[in-house]
């Protein structure tokens, strides 16, 4: 609890906890919100050091089962059914030395840089919820190998850690243009899930020359709306059964977006393979569906590296395993977070003062915290928490 209270707070650093903690009446409002006391930040690290990697990941993935039994996620199902669920990989730090035997290298004009990275699957919503379902760690195995880890070898072993939490679980795997490949398909298929990647000029030959026609003809669905003080006007274009490699028949989708607004004009390009069956009523939910995968970029990694999360801040040096720990309480922390910030109290505050950042907030509810004697926060901690 006291790992998951240096992300909770946002404190950007263990030594800067310590700090709060030995002022004011930090400690002791603490012991009053969650009864019990706040550890010293060394005391924790010393913990992370050795807890199994596993218990923590586990205890996240059991959350994440706990909120779709409680029915709390359905409304945010696509079709009414299927959960959207963003994959993709990002970097948490880097080294000019090797850190531990696990690292990844590149090697760039005679310079050689160690780093980590972490594939994430993560829920996505359309109002900006991001939460963690699965993490699997990109890491080089212990001893000699023939070729490093990479995002898709990470991918089989994250769908089967997916698979075997979530068996039943309705899912859309939404991926960037690395995923259109036949393992990928493979692995969708044979889990029973759909999927919607972002197909990339060059990627899927075969797939590509039959597209040729298909997307000089005219839109088969189209949408117009307004969005802060933007007219938009989408159009939409789908081909279904295109044959790849004589095991799948693939579906294309495009939606080509133009944005104006007064003399400024913007216009847009996106292009999917799924294993959907659009159609003219459907098209449009599937094709909106897809672009949610921006959400665990924006939503999810920039906000956790750049939104005082500091998620690639070395809050420990030396243990790979604390490394990964410290990663795992940021997912939860992050997840209770966004339960908060997308709350009723929160958005009134927000609504009466529209410039009021939560940012701001919550450097006012660290000062309140610390200077404010026996503060009991329990109608916006506890029920996120429980």
């Amino acid at each position: 609890m006291g790992g998951l209270s240096l992300f909770l707070f946002k404190e950007g650093s263990r030594n800067q906890f310590n700090n709060d903690r030995a002022s004011g009446h930090f400690a002791e409002n603490y012991r009053q919100m969650f009864d019990m006391k706040l550890p010293h930040l060394d005391g924790v690290d010393d913990l992370l050091r050795y807890l199994p990697f596993e218990k923590l990941e586990q205890i996240k993935m059991d959350l994440m089962s706990h909120l779709f039994e409680q029915k709390w996620l359905r409304k945010y199902r696509l079709l009414g059914k299927y959960y959207l669920v963003s994959v993709d990989a990002t970097g948490i730090m880097s080294f000019d030395k090797r850190h531990c035997e696990h690292c990844l290298t590149k090697t760039t004009k005679n310079k050689t840089t160690y780093f980590h990275y972490v594939l994430e699957a993560k829920l996505v919503t359309c109002d900006g919820f991001c939460l963690s379902l699965a993490t699997e760690w990109i890491e080089n195995p212990k001893g000699e190998f023939d070729k490093q880890d990479c995002e898709r070898k990470a991918f089989e072993r994250l769908a089967a850690k997916l698979k075997k939490q979530f068996p039943r679980l309705p899912i859309c795997i939404l991926a960037d243009g690395l995923y259109p490949y036949e393992n990928a398909f493979k692995i969708c298929e044979n889990n029973d899930w759909k999927f919607i990647f972002v197909l990339q000029d060059g990627s899927l030959k075969t797939v590509q020359e039959e597209l040729v026609l298909p997307r000089r003809q005219s839109p088969q669905a189209s949408r117009y709306a307004v969005e802060k003080g933007w007219q938009i006007t989408q159009e939409f274009r789908y081909e279904k059964d295109i044959e790849y490699h004589k095991n799948y028949k693939l579906n294309w989708m495009q939606c080509i977006e133009t944005r104006t607004k007064k003399e400024q004009k913007e216009k847009s390009r996106f292009e999917y393979i799924t294993n959907f069956s659009p159609d003219r009523k459907i098209v449009v939910n599937l094709c909106n569906g897809g672009r949610l995968r921006w959400k665990i970029e924006n939503e999810g990694f920039n906000t956790q590296k750049c939104g005082d999360y500091e998620l690639q801040h070395m809050y420990n040096r030396i243990s790979y395993n604390a490394m990964k720990n410290y990663y795992t309480l940021l997912q939860f922390a992050h997840a209770i977070n966004q339960c908060i910030e997308k709350g009723k109290i929160i958005t009134q505050i927000r609504k009466q003062n529209s410039k009021e950042t939560i940012h701001n907030l919550w450097l006012n509810l660290k000062k309140y915290i610390v200077f404010i004697k026996s503060v009991i926060i329990d109608n916006v901690f506890r029920p996120a928490i429980e």
